[in-house]
C-alpha cells in the first residue's frame, strides 16, 4: 500500500504542493500533520507509523517534511527497515527499495552513528574532567524499601517484570540493575548465613 505523509509547520501553510507529489505516487492513503517537526513526537506521524505494515509504501514531498533534524530521520528510517516499509522521497531521488536508496540512506546513517560516537565520547571527556575537579557525583541511587516483597512475588510468578517496574515507578533497566544488585546483595548473605 502506498501511504502519504504530508507536513506544514503552521496552519496557515498550504500543503497543496505536497499533494501534488501524493498524487504523482497515486497514494492511497495520506496523514496531513500542521505543527513543527521539532521532534518525532507529532500524533499524525506516530498514526502512521503504526498503521504502516511490512511492504508499505511511504511517500514524502521531501525528507524536510519527515523530520527537520538527521537523527529523528534516522531513527525514523531505521524503524522503517525494521518492520520492511520502504521510503521514497520525490525531491531527493530516494527510494530505499532500490539499491541506490538504500545506499544513500545507509550514508546518511553512516554520517549519524559517526556524530553519535563523537558526541559520547566528548560527554565521557567531560565527565572524566568534572570528576577530576571534584564536581561530578552522577546520579543519585536508587533505593526502593520494599524491594525484598516485589522480588519474592516476581520470584514465584505472581507479577512480571514490566508489572513490576510500571508499580515501583522505575524504568526495566534500572528495575533489572536494583534486581541484580538485590540478587548479588541476597545470594553472598544467604552464602554467609
Amino acid at each position: 500500500m502506498k501511504i502519504g505523509y504530508v507536513r506544514v509547520s503552521s496552519l496557515d501553510q498550504n500543503e497543496e504542493r505536497q499533494l501534488v507529489t501524493m498524487k504523482k505516487y497515486k497514494v492511497e492513503k495520506v496523514f496531513i500533520e500542521k505543527m513543527s517537526a521539532k521532534d518525532k513526537n507529532r500524533p499524525k506521524l506516530q498514526e502512521m507509523l503504526d498503521y504502516v505494515r511490512d511492504g508499505d509504501t511511504i511517500i514524502v514531498h521531501d525528507l524536510s517534511r519527515l523530520a527537520r533534524n538527521t537523527k529523528d530521520l534516522l531513527e525514523i528510517v531505521e524503524y522503517l527497515n525494521q518492520t520492511e516499509v520502504n521510503l521514497i522521497s520525490d525531491k531527493e531521488h530516494i527510494d530505499s527499495s532500490n539499491p541506490m536508496g538504500k545506499l544513500m540512506l545507509t550514508m546518511i546513517g553512516a554520517i549519524y552513528e559517526f556524530e553519535r560516537a563523537n558526541l559520547l565520547e566528548r560527554q565521557r571527556e567531560g565527565i572524566a574532567l568534572a570528576k577530576a575537579k571534584g564536581k561530578y557525583k552522577g546520579r543519585k541511587k536508587i533505593k526502593i524499601d520494599n524491594l525484598e516483597e516485589y522480588y519474592e512475588k516476581y520470584r514465584i510468578r505472581m507479577i512480571s517484570k514490566a508489572e513490576m517496574s510500571r508499580q515501583l515507578n522505575v524504568s526495566r533497566p534500572t528495575l533489572d540493575k536494583l534486581l541484580k544488585e538485590y540478587e548479588l546483595k541476597y545470594g553472598a548473605e544467604k552464602k554467609q548465613g
